[in-house]
C-alpha cells in the first residue's frame, strides 16, 4: 500500500475558479485511483465509480458529522440537519425523511399539487410577453410542495418565499454575494418555519394530519426526544428545498428540448420509458451536484491506496456522470440509453449513491424522478418562443443554469 504527503498547496481557489471541471480533470491526470488535495485547510482524497460510491456510503468507511463546511451547513442543509448525523441518530431522522418522501401515494400526491400550480401559472404566462422559465418553476414547485407539506404560504408571499428557497441552493458553493444572500434566506426560513412548528404543538394552527408539517412536528429521535423548534425548522426546509431545487433539472430540461428539438414529439406521445429515459439523461448529462463529501472514520485503504483518519473522501458525481467507460459517449444527449438497460443505483448519482433506505442517499430522489416527469411532459405540450438569449451553461458556476434563467415568449396552447 502506497502512502503520499498531503500536497502543501490548499487547491479550494482552483476549486472555486474551475467549479465542475475541477476534480474529473484531476481525476483524468491522476496516476492512480484517486486524487489528493488539500481544501479548506483539510486533506481530501478522491474517489470516483460504483464500487467508489459502495465503499463511501458504507458508514464504516465514511462519516458525515464532522465533514460538511459550515458554510455549506449555514446555507444548504442547516444546523443539525439529518445531512450531518450518523449510525443510529441517522437512521431515525432519516426515517422520518423516508415515509413522508418515498411512498407512491406520498409521491403521487405532491406531483398531484405541483401539477395544478403548474397549470394555474401557465393560464397567467399567457397574458405576459414574457417569462424567466427557472423563476416561474420555482415559484409552481414553492407553490406544490407548501401545499403538500401542509405550510401556508399566501400568494403575495409566493415570490419572496421561493426566492428564498432557490437562494439556500444557488449560494451554498460560493463565496461573496449569493453566499451570503443564502445565509439571510436562510434565517429568514428558519424563523418562520421554527415559529410555525410551536403553533403548531400549541395548537394555535391546525395542519393536516399526516402533513409534513405534523410528521416533523411529533417527530421524536433515537434518544425519544422531539425535535427543538429550530432542528423542526431545518428539516422541514429539508423537504421543501430540496423540492424546490427540481426547478434547475425542469430549466434544464427545457434547454435540452431546445437543443434536441427531435425529442419533443417523443415526449409529447405519451411514451411513460421514453420520458422516464429522458429525465435519467437530464440528470445524468446536466451539471447538478459536483461531488458528495464525507469524513473518513478510521484509516482506511481504497485499492492500495492509503486514506487517512479524518480525512476528507469525496466522491466525485459530476465526473462519474461523465464517465466513458460507464456511459461511451459521456458528452452526447442520448435519452436511448435508458432505454437500452435499467438505470444502475451506483452508476448514476446526481442525487449521492447507495441506498437511501439506510444511507445518506436523497430521500427525494424518486419525488425528483416524479415530478421532473411530469412537469417536463408538460414543458413539451405547451407552445412557446426561445427569444435570442444566452443559453450557456457555465461550468464554473456551482450551481449552474442557463445564464438568462431560460426566457420564453408567445407562450400558448400547442397547436
Amino acid at each position: 500500500m502506497r502512502s503520499f504527503p498531503a500536497p502543501p498547496a490548499d487547491q479550494t481557489a482552483a476549486l472555486l475558479f474551475r467549479g465542475y471541471s475541477w476534480l474529473p480533470d484531476r481525476m483524468r491526470r491522476a496516476a492512480g485511483p484517486v486524487v489528493r488535495a488539500r481544501l479548506l485547510g483539510r486533506t481530501a482524497v478522491a474517489l470516483r465509480g460504483p464500487d467508489a460510491v459502495r465503499f463511501f456510503y458504507d458508514e464504516r468507511h465514511v462519516h458525515r458529522h464532522g465533514a460538511l463546511p459550515e458554510p455549506v451547513r449555514a446555507t444548504l442543509f442547516g444546523e443539525g440537519a439529518v445531512h450531518t448525523l450518523d449510525g443510529e441518530a441517522h437512521r431515525v431522522r432519516k426515517a422520518m425523511f423516508l415515509g413522508l418522501l418515498v411512498p407512491p401515494a406520498r409521491v403521487a400526491d405532491l406531483v398531484e399539487e405541483t401539477t395544478a400550480a403548474w397549470d394555474e401559472a401557465v393560464a397567467g404566462w399567457r397574458e405576459r410577453p414574457a417569462v424567466v422559465l427557472f423563476d416561474e418553476v420555482a415559484k409552481v414547485l414553492t407553490a406544490g410542495v407548501c401545499r403538500w407539506a401542509g405550510i401556508p404560504v399566501s400568494s403575495a408571499l409566493l415570490g419572496a418565499t421561493s426566492q428564498d428557497l432557490v437562494a439556500m441552493v444557488d449560494g451554498f458553493a460560493t463565496p461573496g454575494v449569493r453566499h451570503w444572500r443564502a445565509r439571510a434566506a436562510r434565517g429568514r426560513c428558519e424563523t418562520w418555519l421554527a415559529a410555525l412548528v410551536a403553533d403548531v404543538r400549541s395548537g394555535v394552527i391546525t395542519v393536516p394530519e399526516g402533513s409534513a408539517v405534523a410528521v416533523v412536528a411529533a417527530h421524536r429521535d433515537a434518544d425519544g426526544s422531539r425535535l427543538d423548534a429550530h432542528t423542526a425548522a431545518v428539516e422541514l426546509l429539508n423537504i421543501i428545498r430540496p423540492t424546490v431545487a427540481v426547478s434547475w433539472f425542469v430549466t434544464f430540461a427545457a434547454h435540452a428540448l431546445h437543443r434536441w428539438p427531435g425529442t419533443r414529439e417523443r415526449l409529447q406521445a405519451d411514451d411513460a420509458a421514453y420520458s422516464a429515459a429522458f429525465v435519467h439523461e437530464v440528470r445524468r448529462f446536466y451539471p447538478f451536484a459536483p461531488f458528495a463529501g464525507g469524513r473518513a472514520a478510521a484509516e482506511l485503504s481504497w485499492r492500495g491506496e492509503r486514506i487517512p483518519a479524518g480525512a476528507l473522501v469525496l466522491l466525485d458525481a459530476y465526473g462519474q456522470n461523465h464517465d466513458a467507460e460507464l456511459w461511451g459517449d459521456p458528452y452526447a444527449f442520448r435519452p436511448e440509453r435508458f432505454l437500452a438497460r435499467p438505470v444502475d443505483r451506483d452508476e448514476l448519482i446526481p442525487q449521492g449513491g447507495g441506498d437511501p433506505s439506510d444511507g445518506h442517499r436523497c430521500p427525494g430522489e424518486a419525488v425528483t424522478i416524479a415530478l421532473l416527469e411530469a412537469l417536463t411532459v408538460r414543458l413539451a405540450r405547451l407552445g412557446y418562443d426561445v427569444p435570442v438569449q444566452d443559453l450557456t451553461i457555465p461550468l464554473r458556476r456551482i450551481p449552474t443554469r442557463p445564464r438568462n434563467g431560460f426566457r420564453i415568449t408567445s407562450v400558448r396552447p400547442l397547436d
